[in-house]
């Protein structure tokens, strides 16, 4: 016989992990305490239990056990990327003088890493969390959803929030894009993107763009992936790729600006006219590359003022939504035709 779900509103305990489980409460604590002699099979039984329900253990002792510490967890896929760094000044300056601090656990686009950042956190009993995505495991929603405390999912508003998210939607962001470059009269368009297909934000980018160009009756006629970080070496050979591969491609969109501007000192290397022969934009609006030789065509991700949104809504400065959306601007640069 299957046993109840708890209310989602019910603080969980061993007792609950115990019963879905079907193992003593002291059996569950050593599980969840690494400690004492269980079986292989026991173990797995209460940790799947655990999972399935969002248990965590409280890692407060004694006379806290019951309280919050002054911590926001804020969840981020990379330090490396330019995007997160700016998000965590937006949520640093505003955070401060509240008492509040924030703790940054970093995933590197890994789901098992996410799951593993947000069950330490979420031990030590944070005032609030911060989140980049809405795509997350089972067991990271989960104990999520029975954290008790406000959940803030950042950078993406197409899906469904546990509690609340703050940011813009990436499948407009592509359509937009996509409208700009057509408008412009490019046809043979090629699209290269990072961290795919991990990073859902621009897969959702990507879906937006494919809308767009299918209703002008146009289809990508390339496209080149790559799973790992953005770097501009990266841009240079997978552009050096496509191009190779289909000469005749008049536009190249990237998934993010780094790429892009490795992609565009690509083009200026072989000589080739940029805008009139081909056209070139990214997305993040990231002021470090100013500096190249063409400004190149983005789209401003609003990476500030998602930071700062997210932490009022943690540090109680504003009213809380379900969605909190912003809208991106789109920069044209000198690397599409005017």
């Amino acid at each position: 016989m299957t046993k109840p779900t708890p209310d989602p509103r019910h603080t969980l305990t061993l007792r609950d992990v115990s019963e879905a489980s079907g193992v003593s409460e002291m059996t569950v604590s050593r599980v969840l305490r690494n400690r004492g002699d269980v079986s292989a099979a026991t173990r797995e039984k209460v940790l799947e239990a655990a999972r399935a329900l969002g248990y965590v253990p409280n890692k407060i002792a004694g006379a806290l056990a019951s309280q919050r510490v002054n911590l926001v967890g804020v969840v981020i896929p990379s330090l490396s990327n330019m995007v997160f760094p700016e998000v965590m000044t937006g949520i640093s300056e505003t955070l401060e003088g509240t008492g509040l601090q924030p703790v940054v656990g970093v995933t590197n686009y890994l789901p098992d890493r996410e799951e593993s950042t947000i069950y330490e956190m979420l031990s030590w009993r944070p005032s609030g969390m911060i989140i980049a995505g809405l795509e997350h495991s089972a067991a990271s929603r989960a104990m999520l959803a029975r954290a008790g405390i406000p959940i803030v999912e950042i950078m993406d508003i197409d899906g469904d929030p546990i509690d609340h998210a703050v940011g813009i939607s990436h499948r407009r962001a592509g359509r937009q894009m996509a409208e700009a470059i057509i408008a412009a009269g490019y046809r043979r368009i090629a699209f290269l993107g990072t961290q795919m297909p991990n990073d859902f934000r621009a897969k959702k980018r990507l879906d937006g763009f494919e809308e767009a160009l299918a209703r002008a009756g146009l289809s990508l006629v390339d496209r080149e992936y790559y799973s790992g970080g953005s770097a501009l070496l990266k841009g240079r050979e997978m552009t050096a790729a496509v191009l190779n591969r289909t000469p005749d491609i008049d536009f190249l969109y990237y998934s993010n600006d780094m790429i892009g501007a490795g992609g565009l000192l690509y083009c200026l290397a072989q000589g080739l006219d940029v805008p009139d022969r081909i056209g070139l934009a990214g997305f993040n609006g990231v002021e470090l590359l100013d500096g190249l030789p063409r400004k190149l065509a983005t789209m401003d991700a609003c990476r500030l003022e998602i930071g700062r949104k997210a932490a009022e809504i943690i540090a109680g400065k504003a009213m809380p939504g379900e969605k909190v959306e912003l809208f991106p601007t789109l920069q044209p640069g000198d690397t599409i035709r005017r």
